[in-house]
């Protein structure tokens, strides 16, 4: 009995066996076949890389990433020494401030100076108008006087006649003489006056040209305080622009995404444009993927695509077609084609249409492309191996 039973497991065993054997030689021989309607291609995840570099030369004085580190929009990378910068800064805030000083003293100046002149100008000419003034008093006085000198020596003439003819007394032509004699010093005094009233009138006039010739120094102050606002305006751009490369000297991710490749290291000496790390946007990763000719021709922007990984192949990333190469290329050594090596091909990039944690820069995987947008595989055992 025990032997009748072994002989029927052994028969079933091998019956197994041959069931298995048989289902694998058929799906050898028939393999699953792609629809008409579907692509697949391999490929590995890529990106457009951000090179982050520098603008001006220096000594980088932090470094605050690592490679993988995740990163956001404004965080800062590096940060280059400045101190040459800074004093430049100094001294132009330095030169700023002197600058300003010396405006607001010139404004000062002006002000007091368009208050002063318009009052020394009219001082000057009302001192004119009195000297004017007393010469034409003087010149009234002068008339009256040169007529009573006249009639004086009229008088003085008379009174030697008559006291040549011993009609009167030697002490009546006295007195006519006095009289005659200090008239005529009063005329000489007041000719003089008349003198020193020209005179003062010369220099009331001078005094008013000299006054009105102060008021070209109005336009001159208003000349140096324009040039002085105007240089303090440059002093104000250099400023602006010293702290533009300061600020330049602080790197800082332009991103939201991950360090790909840090590149210079704290205390290293960097030129202007020279590379200090490599950034992408996880937005901006996609899968490239290369197809033949025939199939190329099958392919448009925007077809509905699927992604595999090969660490998560039940998993279908959700992907469209982005861009198609416009010209062909001989097959990549890492990408596998049906055809021989020889064969050109087309690259295709296919973009998630949401952020996918798993996806990583430079990892292989499988995409599948619906040219009609039906039918896509949700993992890939519904589809032949490629």
């Amino acid at each position: 009995m025990r032997t009748m039973i072994k002989k029927y497991g052994m028969y079933t065993f091998i019956l197994l066996l041959f069931i298995v054997a048989s289902v694998m030689i058929y799906v050898k021989i028939n393999p699953k076949e792609l629809p008409a309607n579907l692509i697949a291609a391999t490929g590995k995840i890529d990106g457009d890389l951000i090179t982050l570099n520098t603008k001006y030369p220096g000594r980088i004085q932090s470094m605050s990433i690592q490679e993988g580190q995740n990163i956001k929009e404004g965080e800062v990378i590096a940060s280059l020494s400045g101190d040459e910068y800074e004093k430049k800064l100094a001294a132009l805030d330095a030169g700023v401030a002197a600058a300003k000083k010396a405006l607001n003293a010139m404004q000062d100046e002006l002000q007091i100076t368009q208050t002063a002149i318009p009052l020394n100008i009219k001082k000057a000419h009302k001192a004119l108008l009195i000297a004017q003034a007393q010469k034409e008093e003087v010149q009234s006085s002068l008339k009256t006087l040169k007529a009573l000198v006249s009639q004086s020596q009229k008088d003085y003439e008379r009174m030697r006649t008559l006291y040549e003819k011993k009609l009167i007394s030697k002490h009546k032509l006295e007195l006519a003489k006095l009289k005659f004699t200090s008239d005529q010093e009063k005329l000489t005094a007041m000719q003089a006056k008349i003198q020193a009233a020209n005179r003062a009138i010369e220099i009331a006039k001078d005094n008013e040209k000299l006054a009105r010739s102060q008021e070209k120094k109005i336009q001159a102050l208003t000349n140096k305080i324009a040039a002085s606002q105007d240089k303090i305006r440059a002093l104000q751009a250099n400023k602006e622009e010293l702290q533009l490369v300061i600020n330049e000297l602080t790197i800082k991710s332009p991103i939201n995404g991950y360090v790909v490749e840090k590149i210079a290291n704290k205390g290293e000496v960097l030129g202007a444009g020279m590379v200090v790390a490599t950034l992408v946007d996880p937005q901006d990763l996609y899968l490239k993927v290369f197809v033949d000719t025939l199939t190329n021709g099958k392919i448009k922007i925007g077809d509905k695509a699927v992604i595999f990984l090969d660490a998560n192949p039940n998993k279908a990333i959700q992907a469209k077609v982005t861009a198609i190469a416009a010209n062909a290329e001989f097959t990549p050594k890492e990408v596998a084609v049906r055809s021989d090596r020889i064969q050109r091909v087309y690259g295709v990039h296919l973009t998630p249409l949401q952020i996918d944690p798993l996806l990583k820069l430079g990892i292989p995987a499988i995409g599948v492309i619906s040219t009609d947008g039906k039918d896509l595989p949700k993992s890939l055992d519904d589809i032949p191996n490629i």
